[in-house]
């Protein structure tokens, strides 16, 4: 089932920490779309939850060297 997921993500300043983390994310199975935005300091996931979890996502991100705080309240 698909799900959309927006991260909080510290640590990301120019072009390059976009590519980063895009090419690892959307390098998980089942992810569909990621987006970055800098001046918010966001990561949108779109994804098939029944292939990976927030968690994997989180990992892959991190494991590019950025600090994922948390979801973004979508409220």
């Amino acid at each position: 089932m698909a799900e959309t997921i927006q991260l909080k993500v510290e640590g990301m300043s120019c072009g390059h920490c976009v590519k980063a983390i895009e090419t690892d994310v959307s390098a998980l199975t089942g992810v569909a779309t990621v987006s970055v935005n800098l001046q918010e300091s966001t990561v949108d996931v779109a994804y098939d939850n029944s292939k990976l979890d927030k968690t994997d996502i989180s990992q892959a991100i991190e494991e590019a060297g950025y600090a994922v705080k948390g979801l973004v309240d979508p409220s």
